[in-house]
Order: structure tokens, then C-alpha cells, then sequence
């Protein structure tokens, strides 16, 4: 995928999470999403606020004041964020769906995966199904692959051979791990629960075995 690809996959899915998220009802944006300490309307937040992240000084003055714990800013960002009402965010990711501003200390191909697994992080604890395109799944995977930090992929899942059914991509050697790429960038970014009901192969039958080790 090109430039201009990725930032219309990130366009798009943003403009149907505020979809799915214009028919929620109260409890429904307080539930539990697959981002542990998250809840739906964290998560919404977080996408709504990408496009808005504070500068460069901002966020490596909060990390100093976190020890460090990125996540732990982001996690806090999401929540001050989400205090607002849910229309507003419903609003802010329409309104922003094709701005092109990022958070200073990410790149584009983590923006693309960090919004698709998101998206399903959203939709799939409120039985909601929302498609993941294929190739941006695949770009999504093969990033998570090759990145360490935060998923640490390739040693999580070292023995094993993950290839998909429904596009061009494979990582890995060992115990084969089959399935829909959309699966496997969710397992390979700790998912684990979620994914491997899709997923088959010598492999991953290993995985359910210890699932509750491996994350999401």
C-alpha cells in the first residue's frame, strides 16, 4: 500500500467506528473493551484524539512524569479525553476522518494497525461486526512482526509459523498458525483470546493451551 492508501484506510475506519458509536447507548460506551483497562469510550477517545495529540513536549514531559510507562500516558490521555459526552466524540472522529496529523513519537504504519486493531477492540466485546481490509491487516501484521516494542511479536511467539489464508503474508518458523491476517495482526498484538477461535494449525493449538499467558 502507498501513502495515500493508508491514510484513506485510516479515514475510512474511523468513519465507520463513528457509526458503530452513534448507536450505542450509555452502557454500552462504559463497557470493558479487548484493550485491558480500557472501556469502550477510552478507546474512542484515544481514535478521536490521534489526530489532536499534544506536541512532541507535551507528551515526553507526561512520560518523564510516568517513569517512562508510554502506555501509561496514552492510557491517561484516552481518559481525559473520554470524559466528554459521546456525541462529541462521535462528532470529533467525523469531523477529523481524514486529517492527517499524527502524534509526534509514531509513523504512519503504526497509525494504520493501531486503528484497525482498535476498531476490533471496540466492536468485538459489543458483538459488533466491523470488516478489516485486507491489505492494510497485512501491512498492519508485518509491522507488528518486525517492531518490538510494545507487542514484542516475534519473541512472544518465537517456535511458531504464522501464515495467512487470505493474503500474502507469513513470519516465522515452527508450529504452523493459520488464519485470516485479520486474526493474526490481533494476535499479534496480544489478542490472543480473541483471535485463536479463527485461527488453526499445530500451532495454534499450542496457543489456546496457554492463551491466557499471551495476552488480550
Amino acid at each position: 500500500m502507498d501513502r495515500e492508501e493508508k491514510w484513506g484506510v485510516i479515514a475510512d475506519q474511523r468513519r465507520v467506528l463513528a457509526g458503530l458509536l452513534a448507536e450505542l447507548d450509555e452502557e454500552e460506551w462504559e463497557r470493558p473493551s479487548l484493550c485491558g483497562q480500557w472501556r469502550v469510550r477510552d478507546v474512542a477517545a484515544h481514535l478521536a484524539l490521534t489526530p489532536q495529540s499534544p506536541g512532541l513536549f507535551r507528551i515526553l514531559a507526561a512520560g518523564a512524569r510516568a517513569h517512562g510507562d508510554f502506555d501509561a500516558v496514552n492510557r491517561d490521555l484516552a481518559i481525559a479525553h473520554a470524559r466528554r459526552p459521546g456525541v462529541d466524540l462521535v462528532g470529533e472522529l467525523r469531523e477529523l476522518a481524514d486529517s492527517r496529523r499524527k502524534p509526534a513519537i509514531t509513523t504512519l504504519d503504526n497509525l494504520v494497525f493501531d486503528t484497525l486493531v482498535h476498531i476490533q477492540d471496540v466492536a468485538v466485546p459489543l458483538g459488533r461486526t466491523v470488516a478489516m481490509p485486507v491489505d492494510a491487516a497485512r501491512e498492519g501484521a508485518e509491522r507488528v512482526w518486525r517492531m518490538g516494542w510494545p507487542f514484542w511479536a516475534r519473541r512472544r511467539l518465537r517456535g511458531l509459523r504464522l501464515v495467512a489464508t487470505d493474503a500474502d503474508w507469513r513470519a516465522g518458523e515452527g508450529a504452523e498458525v493459520r488464519g485470516p491476517v485479520r486474526a493474526l495482526l490481533l494476535l499479534l498484538t496480544g489478542r490472543a483470546t480473541t483471535a485463536l477461535p479463527q485461527l488453526d494449525g499445530p500451532g495454534a493449538q499450542y496457543l489456546a493451551a496457554g492463551a491466557s499467558d499471551l495476552g488480550r
